[in-house]
């Protein structure tokens, strides 16, 4: 049963109010260098004053990276976050970029607890992390955010600390480093081939307001492998690609439609942004859906480019052509949203399936079948069992062979009302035909602006949102995660994150079956931006005594591309059960898919199994 609303905002404030500014009365610190006869000594780091900072050495030669900055705070004190105020001066020399913040209780072993890039601006940058009982602080800096030269400055370091700590269990989950970027991230997707995370906010680093017709969108690159950040400006394809339509492509390329350069398609190849045809109708926060014979269905999406008759279009991949697709109207998929048609066709959950047909599972509680072939065709699905509208809830299909989509979540209107916890279990299969869904029980927080991930053990992990969405407002935001067990139709609990997610956040579920859960907000001088992301590794990658469990290693595969239906062979050097994933995410994400390749499910280590790709 979901909690009451007073609870979860009293949940939310406690944790909340726990991060506060530690008193740095007594501390002490060390630097690597510092530029002597300038005022520019170490401890200005620590002394209130915003008017002065630390240099590290420029003359008679610059020191080179790393800087590092340890603090010494005399106690062992529960930290749960690190600010730093860059210079306030009218230079940017020295402000901080690429860098590693660890904690340590005896000096010597340090833990790393966030890492990343900060922007290059002089505005305060707040890193919240998980709770860690810690005496030392070591700022590890290897970039200057301008690239000007290999300086580091600093006027002002604060640590964030809590009352109490309480160890997070591994049967919990265990969420990983904070990672600072030099944007909110809206938007992501996990690139085929490199596992790296490319993100994106809008024609500004932590703002989209006014972007329309900018055709420029800031985004970010995220290398988990090494813990390196980096940052592309994109001009070439004049998209502002804020509250955009995302799907992947056929072959797993992010394909990026409308927002606030509405008209416009992006592709990103692997290296660079491509334009691709301009869409028939302009669309912002419309949804989209990989067909089973590679082309991309849109429908909805009167955010931006006008209001209404926002009906269904195809792209096809052989041509690279979109065609308007009259017999797929918009009108039955509609919410009720207080709003209007602004909202009411906002975030559909789409799903493509056989046939080149299409699943239309929510947000309203009217489910619908699409075909996106010829001139389109539309035919009710039946209602979504005794659920209302949904809006900014939540559907992910955890079995694509069977044809089973979890719901979670949503709210009758966009926004400014209380959300549920409701969850249904929705089974499809001959395309046409009514869905048959089955009411589960609900989760323990009710949530609108969460996301979902499939796992590669077909469970669902349920991150973030709120209990009474506003957008930009993290004021109900719920912090404990919660996973669905399709064996038990029910919920557990997991262990809680650092950072609020519900505004503009995504999450995304990584190579090494961890789950990257990351931005909200991209409101300006909001107080609800949230320029990072942490990583999630579920309780599955433990051993039952907490220690990390081993991971089987693939040591060859026959094939690395093959037609549907077709069978490749895998060897293992130790038993292991399989599955895929394809996904991409948005705050409220386009398509989540569990695609469980056909066969045996697993083979013994050393052995090897041979696996039917999915048919269709």
């Amino acid at each position: 049963m979901w909690r009451s609303f007073a609870t979860v905002i009293a949940a939310y404030a406690s944790l909340a109010a726990t991060q506060t500014i530690t008193p740095r009365t007594g501390w002490t610190l060390t630097v690597d260098s510092f530029q002597s006869g300038t005022g520019n000594e170490g401890p200005n780091i620590l002394d209130g004053n915003t008017a002065t900072f630390w240099h590290t050495q420029w003359m008679p030669t610059a020191a080179p990276f790393p800087h590092v900055v340890v603090i010494d705070m005399k106690k062992i004190i529960n930290v749960n976050g690190f600010t730093y105020l860059p210079r306030q001066d009218a230079s940017s020399n020295g402000n901080i970029g690429q860098h590693t913040i660890q904690l340590s209780s005896d000096g010597t072993t340090f833990t790393t607890v966030a890492f990343g890039t900060y922007l290059d601006d002089r505005s305060l940058k707040t890193t919240p992390f998980t709770t860690t009982p810690a005496r030392y602080v070591r700022l590890t800096v290897t970039s200057e955010a301008g690239n000007r030269g290999p300086w580091t400055s600093a006027a002002e370091i604060n640590i964030l600390s809590a009352a109490t700590y309480t160890k997070p269990a591994t049967s919990g989950g265990i969420w990983g480093p904070t990672i600072d970027f030099p944007i909110v991230p809206a938007a992501a997707a996990v690139l085929e081939g490199s596992g790296k995370v490319l993100m994106w906010s809008s024609y500004k680093p932590l703002d989209f307001s006014g972007g329309g017709g900018s055709g420029t969108t800031v985004t970010a690159f995220l290398d988990a492998a090494s813990r390196t950040v980096s940052q592309r400006t994109v001009t070439n394809t004049q998209h502002d690609m804020f509250c955009p339509g995302i799907s992947l492509d056929a072959n797993g390329r992010p394909f990026v439609t409308g927002g606030n350069d509405a008209p416009k398609l992006s592709v990103f190849d692997g290296n660079n942004w491509v334009a691709g045809p301009n869409m028939k109708v302009a669309r912002g926060y419309q949804s989209s859906a990989t067909l089973s014979n590679g082309n991309i269905f849109t429908i909805g999406g009167s955010w931006s480019g006008g209001e209404g008759n926002k009906n269904g279009e195809v792209w096809n991949a052989a041509t690279n052509t979109w065609s308007l697709l009259p017999g797929c109207p918009v009108a039955p998929m509609l919410t009720a949203d207080a709003r209007g048609v602004y909202r009411a066709d906002n975030h559909g959950w789409l799903f493509g399936w056989k046939s080149g047909s299409v699943f239309q599972a929510g947000p309203s509680k009217a489910m619908n079948w699409y075909t996106a072939t010829g001139t389109g065709a539309q035919k009710p699905a039946g209602l979504r069992g005794s659920d209302p509208d949904a809006m900014n809830g939540f559907a992910a299909m955890y079995d694509a062979v069977a044809g089973k989509i979890l719901t979670v979540g949503g709210a009758p209107n966009y926004q400014d009302v209380d959300a549920t916890g409701n969850a249904r279990v929705i089974s499809i299969n001959t395309p046409g035909t009514a869905a048959s869904v089955a009411s589960v029980a609900s989760m323990a927080y009710r949530r609108a602006f969460h996301n979902s991930v499939v796992l590669p053990d077909g469970k669902v992990l349920v991150i973030g949102g709120a209990a009474f969405p506003v957008p930009f407002s993290d004021n109900t935001a719920v912090l404990a995660l919660e996973i669905f067990n399709p064996a038990t139709s029910s919920f557990t609990s997991g262990n809680p994150m650092a950072v609020p997610r519900t505004y503009h956040s995504w999450a995304l579920l990584l190579p090494d079956a961890t789950v990257i859960a990351g931005g909200g907000g991209l409101c300006g001088a909001c107080a609800t931006n949230h320029p990072n992301a942490q990583i999630y590794t579920p309780a599955y990658l433990f051993n039952a005594d907490g220690s990390k469990a081993t991971r089987p290693v693939i040591n060859s595969v026959s094939a690395t591309s093959l037609a549907p239906g077709a069978t490749f062979t895998v060897t293992t050097n130790s038993a292991c059960e399989y599955g895929s994933e394809e996904g991409s995410a948005h705050g409220i994400g386009d398509e989540w898919e569990l695609v469980y390749v056909e066969g045996a499910g697993g083979w013994g280590g050393g052995d090897s199994g041979v696996v039917d790709a999915f048919r269709d």
